[in-house]
């Protein structure tokens, strides 16, 4: 009841999922790998003299401590950082007491992230939160989504449907087709989705190993650099500052910022469809529509999604326009800014979840949508003119506009005028089976 932000708070349990990857803990979760991964490796890269390999049992119980880490163990880190005022620094010594106990390694503690900077631990850290996050919460989510369009789509693949262009009534289309429009948007961007990787930066204080090198200059740290990267799933990226430039991110941000600009021109429609009566929303019991007027069936899952897919729109935007930008070498204005990732996520899920449920609860009612279709007969018009056309007929466009623009015609006025045309009987044949 307390939460200053509604994902933590209202919206708790519809986000849940990505808890595990965005928050604090999870982060000095993946920190603490990072660092665990790299003494594990640099076991196997240094002078046995200086820093010997690590035997499968120690490895064993260093992988554990990635493994078993809990709230104690992040509350352990948080106390550290009371005291340090540095959350990287925290985890560094958080780390070290615990290796010290390991039998045999209390010698080689200082190894413990050795020549790195902070940026080292903290990009990586979030390579890894944001890949495992789309993998197993943002990818299937918004695959989900694309299934239940796709399922509606197929349902009413020969449902006629009155379209309309500039508000105003244009040609018939179909309620199947028009959900496949935007099945076909979301694949577009979930595919490219499934394509992206998060890049990753390692090479010290200003991107070139200078601190490695200084202690072993014979060894290759940018070949091992980017082996030690690649063994975390990440794109190696070669020529840095002290940062990773975060072009990664902005161009994540972008393709999630197409998935909620998809999502909000999706949910205004599905509104604009239930305000004309071409779906109805199965009703819930229990719910309440308005608080003084017991009628109402608002389609509020649909505006709720469209709310969520905008805060979340706003939050990608930032990251995408910011991120990309550091002062020089570093400067710390991103620091704070990827800390809200996992916030932006979180609104593109909640959006989702909103999405889907609205569209579980749409019934199509094929009356309103024959009555509709059935009111405005002149959208025969653009099939006419263009058989007349086929056909060598001089002005067909300017024929049909004189008898329907802006008039009230009948579908017994359309039929008459097919009747009078001279053009072969096959085709007035086709035309009568559109009337």
């Amino acid at each position: 009841m307390q939460a200053l932000s509604p994902l933590d708070g209202r919206y708790r349990a519809k986000v849940e999922a990505l808890a595990t990857y965005f928050s604090e803990e999870a982060l000095n979760k993946s920190r603490l790998e990072v660092e665990i991964r790299y003494f594990m490796q640099l076991s196997d890269l240094l002078p046995n003299s200086d820093f010997p390999k690590l035997s499968m049992p120690q490895k064993k119980i260093l992988c554990n401590l990635i493994h078993n880490f809990d709230d104690k163990d992040a509350a352990a880190i948080k106390t550290i950082e009371k005291t340090t005022n540095h959350d990287v620094k925290a985890v560094e010594y958080f780390l070290k007491k615990k290796v010290a106990k390991i039998k045999g390694l209390k010698k080689y503690t200082e190894f413990i992230h050795f020549g790195l900077t902070s940026e080292d631990v903290n990009n990586l850290s979030y390579g890894l939160m944001i890949s495992r996050a789309l993998k197993d919460v943002m990818i299937p989510a918004t695959t989900s989504t694309i299934a239940d369009l796709k399922k509606i789509a197929a349902t009413n693949k020969s449902i006629k449907l009155l379209s309309l262009t500039h508000g105003q009534p244009a040609t018939p289309t179909t309620l199947g087709k028009e959900m496949m429009v935007f099945v076909d948007r979301l694949n577009r961007q979930l595919d490219q989705l499934k394509k992206f990787t998060m890049s990753g930066k390692f090479g010290s204080a200003v991107g070139n190993y200078s601190a490695q090198k200084a202690a072993y200059p014979k060894i290759k740290w940018e070949a091992f650099g980017a082996k030690f990267m690649k063994s975390l799933g990440l794109d190696p990226l070669a020529n840095t500052t002290q940062i990773n430039p975060h072009d990664d991110l902005a161009q994540l941000s972008h393709i999630e910022f197409r998935i909620n600009t998809i999502g909000i021109d999706l949910s205004r429609d599905i509104w604009h469809y239930i305000s004309r009566g071409v779906f109805g929303q199965k009703l819930i019991k229990g719910e309440v529509g308005s608080s003084t007027m017991p009628h109402k069936v608002n389609p509020i899952d649909f505006e709720n999604a469209e709310g969520n897919f905008g805060l979340s729109s706003a939050l990608f935007s930032h990251f995408a326009e910011k991120l990309p930008i550091s002062r020089l070498q570093r400067d710390l204005s991103d620091s704070t800014v990827q800390r809200s990732i996992g916030t932006a996520f979180g609104y593109n899920l909640l959006a989702l979840a909103s999405l889907r449920k609205g569209l579980s609860k749409l019934s199509v009612n094929k009356k309103v949508i024959q009555q509709e279709l059935d009111a405005h007969p002149e959208l025969l018009a653009e099939a006419i003119q263009t058989v007349l056309r086929k056909n060598g007929v001089s002005n067909a466009y300017e024929k049909l506009k004189a008898v329907t623009r802006g008039e009230s015609v009948s579908i017994e006025d359309m039929k008459n005028f097919i009747e009078k045309l001279k053009i072969p009987e096959e085709d007035k044949k086709t035309l009568r089976k559109l009337c």
